[in-house]
């Protein structure tokens, strides 16, 4: 029994998974960040976009 948990204890096979995951969750968490900083100005500019749209004046053109 002891020469198991030796043996799990020296194991280094999961460690490199272990360093994945969480550089994989730091990366999403750092997206969802920079998505919520990002989005209010996003909206912002989005409706003066609408707003300057809906106020433009098209020329009639013929021909």
């Amino acid at each position: 029994m002891w020469s198991f948990f030796r043996h799990f204890r020296q194991d280094e096979d999961g460690a490199v998974t272990i360093d994945w995951v969480v550089l994989t969750a730091a990366i999403l968490i750092l997206g969802v960040v920079v998505g919520a900083a990002v989005s209010n100005g996003a909206e912002t500019m989005a409706n003066n976009t609408e707003t300057e749209l809906t106020n433009a004046v098209v020329p009639e053109v013929v021909f």
